[in-house]
């Protein structure tokens, strides 16, 4: 009888195809290419790894003999005091790289209490080793722990107290009945090592898992999309995608892996549930993902399912504009890997940097500062995790019209140690007409979000928050390497020559146009004569040169507040994109716009310094100055292109209820019970025309209405 090959996952594989000579090669050269940029740690480090944790071992299990003995435990009790240190994390997934910290889980007994006995005695411990700096204990988070660096090696160590008064030595915490009767604290403390363990089980080849791996979580961190707290996904869920996709090809060596993978996730439809196995209801009341019974479930973009009992969804930070994003980058993958399929592309190609502060127009700063640096790194922690909801908030007020970009980590500058900065890119939602004079006011979203970030429960006086919005030419010159804004935009990177390629496109589609509608218009004036044929092609071939020699010029001067630039005026001169009636003239030419109302205070478009949100009390009009015309290219984010599913990977995208009707936000599911801050669909706002009035401001198809000049409140 023959071998039937061991099926991984809920679905049957994509491809049982086994590795192509140039597969082996380039998984060689990615191989060697991950090794070069330092990804993997060195022998002395992984020994010392070793020692560490051996050392911390010692120092818990001497821990709960204290405490045994403290508390009074017979004899008996007394010699069988144990504790167990298990790891998890990129750690016991062996994808970790140089100066990574370790994510490890103490498991206690039911004497051993989390609030008295870890953050107290063992705290206490070891704040007074020599060996043990920077202790910061986290009693309050979502999933207690304590950070610290044991003989120079970050460790946070996480505590699970299990009902039993001895843990054995050999504990099997992968073992759903490890869960009966433990608090809700210790059953997502020990999620962490169940889920690692359970991945590991769940993928055909460990060692090809591995290498696929560290490619895609060094490609998310060099693009930009490599954090959970700022929407994006973090480690764990990184895993799971690139599980799945081990799963779809379980002979694929890594160079064949990474490439599936931008071509699976490119093609999935969101929100269907990326899953490793079965959802396991379980036995003891546990709540797992189920939007068929949670409706808070049916509001989660991009869910991608935890593998160990109670499954739950890893990722339901992502936003409707964090995952647009990465699908798009999604779509840029796959675009390279397709290249180097056919040697136009290599693997610098693909990790290439997200120019971040390239890509956008508009920016949301949002600057922090404390007395001191204990109290700055718990500020940076509170307003890092309340970033997302002002994501949210100006989602929803927009009605998802003004979408934001949130940068993964912050940028402090060298002569200020006490502030650090973060930032946002805006952009008007690609794809959809500007409304004439539309406009955005998110003032008060964003005094909703200082007002939310200032209740912090252990606020003190010195924490301070700031939020301003700033032109592209304004960013502060710290955020750049060697703090040197670089005088000109990146030239010569896929990125660039996508962008390039599209304003050219996009110039000759308006080119092509142009001469269509001029030649019909003649032809129905009865010019039919061969001279005023020729004249006429002549023309329009000199239209058509002068907007390729200036479609630089034109893609950036049209201040459309997208990530494109907006796309160029036909005709090549004017950046009017309103309809003539509307669009008036100084006297030089230069196109206007009619004054917005004054209860609005609009972006200003000559800015050159920021322009605090907070000091805004009354509206005013913008200076009339005429803005500037920006000399930079306009990196965008990536088309988000609609791509058909092939049949092979429909039954890959497990489908919850597929007899329910989709609603507006592309969820199979409906929007009952909706909590606060969940991205909801809503109704596009009317618009309404107002009486043409004079003209004063140059016509621009967006203003974005949250920061004028103001010379206080």
């Amino acid at each position: 009888m023959a071998n039937v090959q061991q099926r991984y996952g809920i679905t049957e594989p994509i491809s049982l195809g086994g590795p192509t000579e140039l597969d082996v090669v380039k998984t060689r050269e990615l191989e060697k290419y991950l090794q070069d940029v330092g990804l993997y740690e060195g022998k002395e480090e992984a020994v010392r790894r070793e020692e560490v944790l051996g050392r911390l071992d010692q120092i818990v299990k001497t821990w709960i003999k204290t405490i045994s003995r403290a508390k009074g435990l017979n004899d008996q009790l007394l010699h069988e005091a144990n504790a167990e240190i298990f790891t998890f994390g990129s750690y016991r997934l062996g994808v970790h790289g140089p100066g990574a910290d370790i994510d490890t889980l103490c498991v206690g007994p039911r004497h051993a209490t989390r609030e008295g006995d870890f953050f107290g005695e063992l705290q206490r411990m070891l704040s007074e080793m020599p060996e043990v700096t920077e202790l910061h204990p986290v009693p309050d988070a979502h999933v207690p722990l304590m950070g610290f660096k044991l003989n120079g090696i970050s460790i946070d160590l996480l505590y699970a107290q299990l009902p039993l008064w001895v843990i054995p030595k050999d504990l099997d915490i992968s073992q759903d009945s490890i869960l009966q009767n433990a608090d809700e604290q210790t059953v997502r403390s020990l999620n962490g090592c169940r889920v690692t363990d359970q991945i590991l089980r769940l993928v055909p080849n460990i060692e090809n898992f591995r290498t696929t791996l560290r490619c895609m979580r060094f490609w998310a961190k060099r693009r930009g999309v490599y954090s959970n707290v700022s929407g994006f996904l973090g480690g764990i869920n990184w895993a799971l995608l690139v599980a799945r996709i081990c799963q779809l090809y379980p002979n694929a060596l890594p160079n064949m892996l990474a490439s599936r993978f931008f071509r699976v996730y490119t093609q999935w439809r969101w929100p269907n549930p990326v899953l490793l196995c079965s959802i396991d209801g379980g036995s003891f009341g546990l709540q797992v993902w189920d939007p068929r019974r949670n409706p808070k479930d049916r509001l989660h973009m991009m869910p991608i399912i935890t593998p160990a009992y109670p499954c739950m969804n890893s990722s339901y930070n992502v936003s409707a504009s964090t995952l647009r994003i990465m699908t798009g980058e999604f779509q840029r993958g796959k675009d390279i890997c397709e290249a180097m399929e056919a040697n136009k592309a290599d693997w610098d190609t693909l990790f290439e940097p997200f120019a971040f502060f390239e890509a956008y127009k508009n920016y949301l700063q949002i600057d922090i500062s404390a007395a001191n640096v204990d109290d700055l790194r718990k500020w940076k922690g509170w307003v890092e995790s309340r970033l997302r909801q002002l994501t949210l908030k100006i989602e929803r007020y927009t009605y998802d019209m003004l979408q934001c970009h949130p940068h993964t980590h912050d940028y402090q500058d060298a002569s200020r140690p006490l502030h650090c900065s973060y930032f946002m890119g805006l952009q008007r939602k690609q794809g959809v007409p500007a409304a004439e004079s539309e406009q955005f006011d998110i003032r008060r979203t964003v005094e909703e979000f200082k007002h939310t970030v200032n209740g912090y429960m252990l606020w003190i006086p010195g924490m301070e928050i700031g939020v301003s919005h700033i032109k592209r030419r304004s960013i502060p010159s710290f955020v750049f390497p060697g703090g040197v804004r670089p005088s000109h935009a990146s030239k010569g990177t896929w990125d660039s020559k996508r962008r390039s390629e599209n304003r050219i496109t996009s110039t000759a589609s308006a080119a092509t146009a142009t001469t269509t509608n001029e030649a019909s218009s003649e032809s129905k004036g009865g010019s039919n004569s061969s001279g005023d044929g020729k004249k006429r092609k002549r023309g329009d071939d000199e239209t058509l040169t002068d907007q390729l020699k200036n479609s630089k010029r034109l893609s950036v001067s049209v201040p459309v507040e997208n990530g494109e630039g907006g796309s160029p005026d036909p005709s090549g001169g004017s950046v009017c994109s309103s309809p003539p009636k509307d669009c008036c003239t100084n006297g030089k030419s230069d196109p206007v716009i009619k004054d917005p109302p004054e209860s609005v205070v609009v972006f200003s478009k000559d800015a050159t310094e920021s322009h605090p949100i907070e000091k805004i009390a009354t509206p005013q009009a913008p200076s009339q100055e005429t803005e500037e015309l920006e000399d930079g290219f306009d990196f965008g984010n990536q088309v988000i292109e609609q791509i058909s599913n092939k049949d092979t990977l429909l039954a890959a995208s497990a489908t919850i209820l597929p007899s329910e009707t989709n609603t507006s936000n592309g969820s199979p599911f409906s929007n009952e019970a909706v909590e606060e801050l969940e991205v909801l669909p809503m109704p596009q706002p009317e618009v309404m025309h107002r009486a043409s009035v004079q003209q004063r401001k140059p016509i621009i198809k967006l203003n974005f209405t949250s920061l004028g000049k103001t010379n206080g409140k």
